[in-house]
């Protein structure tokens, strides 16, 4: 490979620069601002250092961020509830139906691998009036209990999963296709069964995709606010999104810019630790060289 002429080193190097201060910018923006001591109703400078400097913010949100009786811990609580179980139950239903999809003839699949993908390319906003009704249908009043599955974290979940399971199952089924037949054959010679080829074959191959798929539900989980703005009452149940949202006024001057910059930063570090997490596996080409 020829070495490139130093002016486009230096030509890259300064788009990467720009690149990098374009994306860093309103980051830095925001970090300032939650350690802005004085609230201002309308941020209109960045220093990277405000004057007064202090933590003040941060421990108001790690108190109780809003006026509604509920802490930060709980409404984090709240929100990994429902990004993890939309996570690991879209993968898991996602990657058996990927898995049939790409190893089983059946009559109809070419048909629901359709159906697969055109609600794949329905807006999930679309389908919050049916869910409602649907969910609000499903009731258990027995004695003092009087629960409504559109109103808890349970509702808010299912529908979410009903919405990420489109994406998993194309997503998944894609990766799968590239996994060679040839392994599950050997698989087959050397007397594993069904399951045990799945289990110790494909799903350790398919992990970059699991991981991604995860992932991406884990952050569509995470960063869900309409379904649980329309589903949800009970203070005990709002998540990070909502609490978030509440600190918004209807005016630029009535929001409390350093509270709500602090908490934006700490809503968005945990997804920041699971992508560290699983970064290493976020990659491709682990069945290169598999079978020659």
């Amino acid at each position: 490979m020829s070495k490139l002429p130093l002016w486009k080193q230096l030509l890259y190097q300064a788009l990467l620069l720009l690149i990098t201060f374009i994306v860093m910018f309103p980051i830095l923006w925001v970090v300032s601002m939650s350690l802005d001591p004085r609230d201002v109703a309308r941020p209109t400078e960045l220093r990277l250092i405000p004057p007064g400097a202090s933590l003040a913010a941060y421990a108001r949100v790690l108190d109780k961020p809003t006026a509604n009786p509920v802490t930060f811990t709980e409404l984090t609580f709240n929100s990994l509830k429902l990004a993890g179980g939309v996570a690991l139950f879209s993968v898991f239903i996602g990657v058996t139906a990927a898995y049939a999809f790409s190893r089983v003839e059946f009559p109809g699949r070419q048909i629901l691998m359709v159906g697969v993908i055109t609600v794949l390319m329905l807006p999930s906003i679309a389908a919050i009036a049916p869910l409602f009704v649907l969910l609000n249908k499903i009731r258990i009043d027995v004695g003092d209990i009087n629960f409504i599955l559109r109103n808890s974290l349970w509702g808010v979940g299912l529908a979410m999963t009903s919405a990420a399971l489109p994406f998993a199952i194309w997503n998944l089924k894609g990766y799968l296709d590239t996994i060679p037949r040839e392994l599950e054959e050997a698989a087959r010679i050397d007397g594993a069964g069904p399951n045990q080829t799945f289990f110790r074959i494909i799903l350790p191959l398919a992990t970059p995709a699991l991981a991604v798929t995860f992932f991406l539900g884990f952050l569509a989980g995470w960063t869900e606010f309409a379904l649980s703005w329309q589903f949800l009452t009970d203070p005990k149940d709002f998540t990070l999104a909502m609490a978030l949202w509440n600190l918004t006024g209807p005016w630029s001057g009535d929001t409390p810019w350093s509270v709500f910059s602090a908490m934006s930063l700490l809503v968005a570090a945990p997804v920041a630790i699971v992508y560290l997490l699983l970064q290493k596996y976020i990659v491709s080409g682990l069945t290169i060289g598999s079978v020659k």
